[in-house]
């Protein structure tokens, strides 16, 4: 599974997601469980508003590809990217994304797995 950031109400389970990178980049930002929180932290520190898709890799209709993020990791992970909108059905959870109360962000309980 992959997970991608977004706002509560931009997601729509009776349409394809696209985010805006999509637009902007060619493909939308997702993380795996492990680094979720860099993006987050370094993007949206604080912020009330986010919800996770939990994305199935096997259930997308468009090409999935781990890279470098931008800027580069200084730890050197790399990221999954979707080129092209998230169907619904690949769509399997969303969660709520709350920061903690120091404003920063962590993988929510209900994903550690």
């Amino acid at each position: 599974m992959i997970l991608h950031i977004t706002t509560r109400g931009a997601w729509h389970p009776d349409a394809p997601y696209r985010a805006d990178s999509l637009d902007t980049e060619g493909f939308v930002h997702c993380s795996d469980f492990g680094t979720v929180h860099l993006p987050a932290n370094r993007l949206y520190a604080g912020r009330t508003d986010l919800a996770l898709l939990e994305i199935d890799p096997a259930r997308l209709d468009v090409p999935l590809r781990w890279e470098p993020g931008a800027p580069p990791d200084p730890n050197g992970a790399w990221f999954p990217h979707v080129y092209g909108p998230i169907p619904p059905a690949a769509v399997v959870a969303v969660h709520d994304f709350p920061p903690g109360p120091d404003g920063r962000f962590q993988l929510p309980a209900a994903l550690a797995r």
